[in-house]
């Protein structure tokens, strides 16, 4: 097996066994919470936790990781996982439970970013598309997974034991790469003085850049308000928890299932076009899920938000490693993951506030208008752009 095939397997094995982990707490952290006495609003700030100290940290650690490896920084980040695995358990209050949120984030920032860095690395010009939608299966698979393994534990060993088993894949995770994963060289040299400045800079003056990190904020606007709110919202329509896992776990197996057929599909397609179609179809099945009378349509109407990101996420992926080319992978997968961590902080507050003074109907019809108007937005950027860059390639640096 050539090292490029290890480093592949070895990282798909790794952030498959930590992302069923955190599937595994996913539909049953708002029950959790909600029995510390977490209000909507408090929702919102829990969940908002993990995502604040994820979008603090991530661009500071892909920038380091660019110029000092990754290997130690992933390794390290496992690790954090499973110890704060663990911490989930002894939380008592709703401010204790929002520190542990904001821990896991931090370790959270040092995983998946910089992994995903890892194989943008190694990604082939033309087939960018199909790479990270290759990896992004093993993202995808642990988190369909975990609600089905959590809600199954939940009921049959009780919450805690939820916790143990997110701790002992993280674990196991963090040994795999301990000794199988092979450090990276660095990629860019240190800049001297105005190091964040010049990261921003570059950031925002490539045109590409610009277009994926709004994009990115609506999406996660509208994701948000689903992975949140939805375990609030079914027990309205008489959906058990169980039931609750199975609906989060086929909107996230669809877009598993169907990221190598679409990220071949980008890679011969028109980049923008798949983008605006996914996000547009996930929009608009975001607002019909108020009209859900029962567990099948709901159903439905998750699967379809699964299937527009299936048809997107490819894409989106393959500009910012496009992107990375030009200002480091580790920086542009840390800006992407930045970003889609900012709308993660949004969407559970703006939602915690339309659920608590106008009803947990308006959180969905929310989250569709201002992915739509957002989808628009990022379809006007794009048309700016030359054609080819719009495609998918990066201006060339200077």
């Amino acid at each position: 097996m050539n090292t490029a095939r290890r480093i592949y397997n070895v990282l798909f094995i790794s952030v498959f066994a930590t992302m069923l982990g955190l599937g595994v707490v996913s539909p049953l952290l708002p029950i959790y919470a909600e029995n510390l006495g977490a209000t909507g609003i408090w929702l919102g700030i829990i969940f908002s936790a993990f995502a604040l100290s994820r979008s603090v940290f991530m661009p500071v650690i892909g920038r380091i990781s660019d110029r000092r490896g990754r290997k130690w920084i992933i390794l390290i980040g496992m690790f954090a996982y499973a110890v704060m695995s663990l911490a989930y358990i002894v939380a008592d209050s709703v401010f204790s439970l929002t520190a542990v949120r904001f821990v896991h984030g931090v370790a959270s920032a040092m995983v998946v970013p910089i992994a995903m860095a890892y194989i943008a690395d190694l990604s082939e010009k033309g087939k960018e598309g199909s790479r990270m939608g290759n990896f992004s299966i093993s993202m995808f698979l642990g988190l369909g997974m975990g609600p089905l393994l959590g809600g199954f534990l939940n009921d049959t060993f009780g919450m805690d034991s939820v916790f143990y088993v997110m701790a002992a894949l993280s674990a196991f995770a963090t040994l795999l790469v301990a000794v199988s994963l092979p450090e990276t060289k660095p990629r860019l040299p240190a800049l001297p003085g105005g190091e964040h400045t010049r990261l921003l800079s570059a950031i925002s003056t490539l045109p590409v850049m610009r277009g994926v990190m709004v994009f990115t904020l609506i999406s996660a606007l509208g994701r948000g308000s689903m992975m949140v709110f939805i375990p609030v919202f079914a027990p309205i329509i008489a959906i058990s928890p169980f039931e609750v896992g199975i609906i989060l776990s086929v909107n996230t197996f669809l877009m598993a299932l169907l990221q190598i057929p679409v990220g071949r599909l980008t890679d011969r397609g028109n980049k923008v076009t798949l983008i605006v179609v996914g996000s547009a179809i996930a929009a608009i099945s975001l607002a019909a899920i108020p009209l859900s009378p029962s567990f099948g349509p709901l159903l439905l109407a998750t699967s379809a938000i699964g299937i527009g990101g299936a048809i997107q996420q490819p894409a989106i992926m393959a500009l910012t490693v496009d992107a990375g080319r030009t200002i480091g992978m580790g920086t542009s997968m840390g800006a992407y993951n930045t970003v889609f961590g900012v709308g993660m902080i949004i969407a559970p507050l703006i939602g915690g506030v339309f659920m608590d003074f106008i009803s947990i109907d308006a959180v969905f019809y929310f989250g569709g208008a201002i992915s739509l108007i957002g989808t628009a937005v990022f379809a006007v950027m794009m048309q700016k752009i030359p054609r080819e860059r719009a495609a998918g390639e990066a201006p060339e640096s200077g």
